[in-house]
């Protein structure tokens, strides 16, 4: 079973207030997104031909418990089903209390330098 983890340090950058997703001083829900994701391309990490990426396509997130700031926080991602080009992921969040928040995660293999060539045609059309 393939895992992933990814850790951070809630700081004035990652916080509700400072990404606009809210007022408070708490970890923002969008950075729990960010951190769910680096988990889950961790688990990834040395799997993948050179010149692929996944790119995020699907995520439904609860987001349970508020993180002051100065707290440590981690994701756990957990592969559990792969079809073709497509990556399923289970991931838990913490902090140094508990459990914050939980997810599932769809991720989706491309060549990178296509994807990226795509992505800039947008810009003549």
């Amino acid at each position: 079973m393939q895992t992933g983890k990814a850790e951070w340090i809630v700081n004035d950058k990652n916080t509700a207030s400072s990404m606009a997703s809210g007022q408070l001083s708490v970890f923002a829900t969008p950075a729990l997104v960010a951190l769910m994701e680096q988990a889950a391309c961790n688990a990834l990490a040395g799997t993948l031909e050179e010149g692929v990426s996944t790119v995020g396509a699907f995520i439904s997130v609860e987001h349970l418990s508020a993180t002051p700031l100065g707290m440590r926080v981690w994701a756990e991602a957990t592969l559990t089903a792969q079809e073709g080009r497509v990556y399923d992921f289970t991931i838990e969040a913490y902090d140094e209390a508990g459990l914050i928040g939980r997810a599932t995660h769809k991720r989706v293999a491309v060549k990178s330098a296509r994807f990226l060539e795509k992505a800039e045609a947008k810009k003549n059309a």
